[in-house]
């Protein structure tokens, strides 16, 4: 028994030492921090239960343990998920030298289908933005908030995170930090920068109530606005605009690549607007390019 506790805090501690090195040394953000620790932990729990100490793992072991998470009713898109966290792990344990050999080397991901992004089609779009009561200091910040998230693609947590200073009204631009604590600049278009412009003159001072913050959108309390707040406001304007399906942030920002896309944007640009570190993650829309490019085929060679 007494074996048996200190094998699992063993493995709590270099899972505590994994997550400090992902934290310090890759810089990665606290959501995909939290995501590796449960990962590990239902590892964790997986090894006690079969009374294995971590450094005994074997290829074998990690294939029940996904097939575990199979019987559990996760689907193949969870279960690839687990096994990249299984695999930094034990990669980062074998250049620690506290293993001989990584248990994952030859363990294939499981195989799933790539789910197109959902996304609103233009019509949609111009519902929603007309839905926020511009007459209202909410209604302003809301309309210049969905204008922006359309017109940049930013995640949520970066658009909830822009400070006053990070938007450059000449220069048509806002700066952001995304994933890693990676900044980039990205393009805004003319109606999202008067959107902004118009909630900054008219209603960020009403919001705030005298007190003073950094943050470009604040709640009706004069804090900085939280990405539940949003996300509960949108899904409201969404209902209103009569809109298939439930709406997200993440909605949106599938729009915006959808669209530019459609019109000609190459996915490499595409890429770096919306903050994707590996080009993979933006070939989602692969589909969008090729269908483009068969319709240009179409229109212009003389023997389509």
């Amino acid at each position: 028994m007494k074996g048996k506790h200190s094998a699992g805090d063993a493995l709590e501690s270099q899972i505590r030492a994994y997550l400090n090195y992902i934290r310090v040394e890759k810089g990665l953000s606290e959501n995909t921090i939290v995501s590796y620790r449960r990962d590990l932990v239902k590892l964790a729990a997986y090894l006690e239960k079969r009374k294995l100490s971590w450094p005994e793992v074997r290829r074998d072991d990690v294939v029940d343990f996904l097939g575990d998470l199979y019987r559990r009713k996760l689907d193949s898109r969870s279960v690839a998920r687990h096994l990249v966290s299984l695999r930094n792990f034990f990669r980062f344990a074998l250049t620690e030298g506290l293993i001989r050999c990584d248990p994952t080397e030859n363990v294939e991901s499981p195989k799933f289908r790539n789910r197109l992004p959902s996304f609103l089609s233009l019509d949609e779009v111009d519902r929603l933005l007309e839905q926020p009561d511009i007459r209202t200091v909410r209604g302003l910040r809301d309309k210049a908030m969905l204008e922006l998230l359309y017109s940049t693609g930013l995640r949520v947590s970066e658009l909830v995170g822009l400070r006053v200073a990070d938007v450059h009204m000449e220069g048509g631009s806002v700066r952001c930090v995304g994933k890693g604590d990676k900044e980039r600049l990205v393009p805004v278009g003319r109606p999202a920068l008067a959107a902004v412009q118009e909630y900054l003159r008219a209603a960020r001072l009403q919001l705030l109530r005298g007190r003073t913050s950094p943050y470009l959108f604040v709640s009706q309390r004069g804090g900085k606005l939280s990405r539940v707040g949003f996300w509960q406001a949108l899904k409201k304007y969404g209902r209103q605009a009569h809109l298939r399906g439930e709406l997200s942030p993440h909605k949106l920002r599938h729009s915006f690549a959808t669209h530019l896309l459609e019109r000609g944007a190459d996915l490499r640009s595409v890429q770096l607007m919306l903050g994707h570190a590996d080009i993979s993650t933006t070939q989602i829309y692969t589909h969008v390019v090729q269908d483009r490019l068969k319709r240009i085929y179409k229109e212009h060679h003389p023997r389509a």
